[in-house]
């Protein structure tokens, strides 16, 4: 139980319906969907369109989405594949020939197919009640009104506005300067998309007017994406992969997402006795950190399109863990350095819901960086992700950009299988944190016995870069011991990331908790 006199929050319990996401707006409109007949994907899609409005540096329908999801009656977990692929004029010996090593976060060859639409429509058709009139209904009404600015969006917009221009801050920075909380944010042309979505379909987002005017924003800016491009965007189903940890299974979407890298990580962590350590203490700080740097540099070399090159089975081998885990020192830092090869990744939302027949949805949806490429159409205001960032330019790379390929996602919804039946489906957001994430918050569980909520709280460290940043949470023993040990420590009053989780009780109560590093909340009934 948590100490009542020290901030935080109490883990959130119901009966018929739970969600958890990282804004109160956004749940709450999930939540009115259960409650009106609506079953865990009417309600995540409807939660997670809402967050376009709420979080719009983060998420909008111009970026990309991946979900898991366990049916009701059935203890089988599917994927959605929501990501778009490059167009077909991508080039990367054109990029090469500019002398670029990485493709430029605001560049138009950063902006591959939005596929999250598409997603939304092709869920909602899988394994909705509703229709998807219904799940966007909520969305449509504060995209057209607005909603009051929260307080972690309002930090992100400060952090994040500089870039935006032309179109970008006409429609995302309305009052000429960041938003203070309480301002009144709405997207009015983005309501008019909606509308039209919710009246045909996907189809009137990849063609027609909406998708002509994202042409034009693109041309504009250099780049060759047509109107093919846009009408041949498919998601598609999918087979989640999984790894054991300590008695539970992980599911993660398979690449080209980087869910491969949370079950290697726990793989190697696996083969240390992390129970018996302080769960915030530096010797677990440390294996971890060491864990992430072995399995990060497996990722930047094989995560990719897996119809261009799959490592999967390589990456999610228990013996190949074993051997990563030799080479580490509990004692003493590696001078390993992990850098992708593409840009650093940086921001998503991610929403999980539960409804009354213990159907589980787990989805994450993106624009890459904060306001993506701020490349916004300049009629709809649809701003588009520049998630061709995850690419590589280095030439034979099985991530290097290419026409029709996907490129390496951070983003990964996750789902823990607790005594053999998917029961807790979670999410931890933060870019390239994500898997490193899924580990901690696994381990946090399996190893240190904590709640959800209470995993979720818990302090978190990352290495990247050559430099293992902690959260300010962290004690100072903690940080001058990993510093002893050569580890060149930086310690940060940023957040680390986000997180939502929802355990299912073999009673069939619900238990969820919500990140405090973010504006959310979980709300169940």
């Amino acid at each position: 139980m948590r100490k009542f006199t020290v901030p935080g929050r109490s883990t959130i319990w119901a009966d018929s319906g739970i969600c958890a996401t990282s804004h109160p707006i956004a749940a709450q409109a999930a939540v009115d969907i259960l409650k009106n007949g609506g079953n865990a994907m009417d309600a995540a899609i409807a939660g997670a369109v809402a967050l376009g409005v709420c979080e719009p540096a983060m998420c909008g329908l111009g970026g990309d989405c991946f979900a898991l999801v366990k049916p009701a009656g059935s203890n089988e977990v599917l994927g959605f594949n929501g990501s778009g692929q490059a167009p077909a004029t991508a080039d990367p010996q054109a990029l090469r020939d500019r002398g670029l090593r990485q493709i430029p976060a605001t560049d138009a060859q950063a902006v591959t197919l939005p596929g999250a639409v598409d997603a939304f429509d092709r869920m909602s058709a899988l394994w909705g009640k509703l229709g998807l009139a219904d799940s966007l209904a909520p969305a449509i009404r504060y995209f057209e009104k607005g909603v009051p600015v929260h307080e972690r969006a309002a930090h992100d917009w400060a952090e994040n506005h500089a870039g935006l221009t032309g179109a970008a801050r006409r429609h995302f920075l309305p009052w000429g300067h960041p938003p203070a909380p309480g301002a009144r944010f709405a997207l009015p042309g983005q309501a008019e998309v909606l509308r039209r979505i919710a009246r045909d379909g996907a189809s009137a987002f990849y063609q027609g007017e909406v998708a002509e005017d994202m042409i034009a924003a693109l041309a504009a800016k250099g780049g060759g994406h047509t109107a093919k491009d846009f009408a041949s965007v498919a998601g598609e189903q999918t087979h989640p992969i999984s790894g054991e940890y300590h008695g539970a299974k992980l599911f993660e979407h398979p690449p080209n997402g980087q869910g491969a890298i949370a079950i290697l990580m726990l793989n190697i962590l696996a083969r240390f006795d992390l129970a018996h350590l302080d769960p915030f203490g530096a010797t677990r700080t440390h294996i971890e950190a060491e864990a992430a740097k072995l399995a990060y540099a497996a990722r930047d070399t094989f995560i990719a399109d897996p119809t261009h090159s799959d490592a999967t089975d390589r990456l999610t081998d228990p013996g190949f863990a074993a051997e990563l885990a030799a080479r580490i020192d509990p004692e003493r830092a590696s001078d390993l350095v992990s850098r992708p090869e593409g840009q650093p990744h940086k921001d998503t939302i991610y929403i999980t819901v539960v409804d009354r027949d213990r159907m589980a949805v787990s989805l994450i949806y993106s624009i890459f960086s904060a306001f993506g490429s701020t490349t916004a159409s300049d009629k709809f205001g649809v701003m588009l992700h520049n998630r061709g960032c995850g690419f590589a330019l280095t030439e034979g790379h099985a991530n290097e950009l290419g026409a029709g390929k996907r490129p390496m996602h951070t983003i990964i919804p996750g789902m823990l299988a607790e005594d053999g039946v998917p029961n807790l489906p979670f999410g931890v957001m933060g870019g390239q944190y994500q898997a490193n994430g899924h580990a901690r918050f696994v381990t946090n569980l399996r190893d240190f016995g904590m709640s959800p909520q209470a995993a979720i709280d818990g302090p978190r460290a990352f290495a990247e870069g050559g430099i293992l940043t902690l959260e300010s949470s962290h004690s100072p023993e903690t940080a001058t011991r990993l510093a002893e040990m050569g580890h060149k420590v930086t310690v940060s009053d940023a957040p680390i990331g986000g997180a939502q989780a929802i355990r299912i009780h073999a009673s069939g109560v619900l238990e969820a908790g919500s990140d405090p590093r973010k504006d959310g909340c979980a709300i169940g009934y």
